[in-house]
């Protein structure tokens, strides 16, 4: 009993909950779903009404899921809510050029024929999303939802974390969890910095109806500015994501749905026909974002609150669920032998299994968007060579089909 190792692990006194999570987005409620499917008491405190987060209207946002990612959500209870609206991705082709000139003939094609798996994922509308994960929490026992709230405070010791509601409620639990985004108001407050650097890019988002079908392909052009990519959705209707110049982007946002239109189609091209603007347009600054550790006292962080990308590759969302299928694994494994779920020898096991692997996830979509967001003619024709010899390797071409599918790696058992 005098033992003061024992001690660090041992179980605290009770608490409102097992754990809290600030953040109700996507992660947030992902991670609530997985961990009270182990039987923890858990908590979720969201800035947003519930009513807010159900809005049904379509604005313009979705989401690439890897496989991986959609095994995930099957086994929390979502994808069986969502997958009527799921658009599988059965082709990706990644192309060179400049817009209004065409592709290069150089390109990368990739096809979910050539593993066993099925599609390299699936695009699903953000709104279905939400609200897929909504009535998820709404039927699972052991969430509490804290919705229209906001924390203003956290205090950690021994025993465990205390926060303090912008309400003046005060919540208790044996262990926080930071999924509120690469702004993290969790990570803040218990000291953790951040490195990264801005690309002088902004996306632009949105999407787009189209005459002709998209067949369940994937495209990703790169020009001189940044990349565009056109990402099915159910129907004749695409995703956009279009990384430019913040100055160019900032006139693009200022536009009339009209005027940027005729902006878009000549980067877009006729492949699918005409094109109409659906729902809104949004932008968003691009940068790279760590945090210096992804956990502290009886604290860990989660999705971009931990680590932020550049959208090229699309694995911000799939990396997020990563970190929860590694979480949930490792707090479940460490009640199950009698641990205390915040001690740092816990909480370390975490960080050692997703730190490593999302500094060299945001490290390469870094040295990738370098390498191809620029007009210089020896890097051009590098890469073009590049995509030839990938194009042409049946073996290259299928590490790169499994990696898209994140089918790779040190797999969660939710993802497996």
């Amino acid at each position: 009993m005098d033992n003061p190792a024992r001690g660090g692990i041992c179980q605290g006194m009770a608490q409102d909950q097992d754990i809290l999570i600030v953040g109700g987005g996507l992660n947030g409620p992902a991670l609530a779903l997985a961990l009270a499917q182990s039987g923890f008491r858990v908590g979720v405190i969201d800035a947003l009404p519930i009513d807010t987060r159900k809005d049904p209207g379509f604005d313009g946002r979705a989401y690439a899921l890897a496989l991986a990612s959609k095994r995930l959500l099957s086994a929390i209870g979502v994808w069986a809510r969502v997958a009527d609206h799921a658009q599988p991705m059965l082709e990706i082709k990644v192309t060179d050029g400049r817009a209004g000139e065409g592709p290069s003939p150089w390109m990368m094609h990739f096809d979910h024929a050539e593993i066993e798996e099925g599609p390299m994922g699936f695009m699903v509308e953000d709104r279905h999303l939400r609200r897929a994960f909504l009535d998820a929490m709404a039927d699972t026992p052991g969430i509490t939802q804290y919705a229209g709230e906001t924390v203003t405070a956290q205090t950690v010791d021994a025993a465990g974390v205390t926060v303090t509601l912008a309400s003046g409620r005060m919540l208790g639990a044996s262990l926080l969890i930071g999924c509120d985004g690469r702004r993290s108001g969790t990570a803040e407050r218990a000291g953790i910095r951040r490195t990264g650097w801005g690309y002088g890019q902004t996306a632009i988002v949105c999407a787009v109806a189209h005459d002709k079908p998209h067949d369940g392909i994937a495209h990703q052009f790169f020009m001189p500015n940044g990349p565009l990519a056109i990402l099915p959705l159910t129907g004749n209707r695409s995703s956009i994501v279009w990384s430019e110049t913040e100055q160019r982007a900032a006139k693009c946002a200022a536009m009339s749905d009209a005027e940027f239109l005729e902006v878009l189609k000549p980067a877009f091209g006729s492949f699918l026909g005409d094109i109409r603007l659906e729902g809104a347009r949004f932008t968003y600054p691009l940068n790279l974002t760590l945090a210096n550790s992804f956990i502290a006292d009886r604290l860990a962080l989660v999705g971009d609150a931990a680590h932020g990308m550049h959208p090229i590759a699309g694995q911000g969302l799939n990396a997020g669920l990563r970190d929860i299928g590694a979480l949930a694994e490792v707090l479940s494994e460490a009640r199950s032998r009698g641990e205390d779920i915040g001690s740092p020898i816990v909480l370390a096991r975490y960080q050692q299994w997703r730190r490593f692997d999302t500094a060299t996830l945001a490290l390469s979509t870094d040295a990738f968007n370098r390498l191809f967001s620029n007009d210089n003619p020896a890097l051009r024709a590098i890469r073009d060579i590049g995509m030839g010899i990938v194009n042409a390797l049946p073996g290259l071409r299928r590490g790169f089909v499994r990696e898209a599918a994140g089918l790779t790696g040190d797999l969660p058992r939710l993802m497996r």
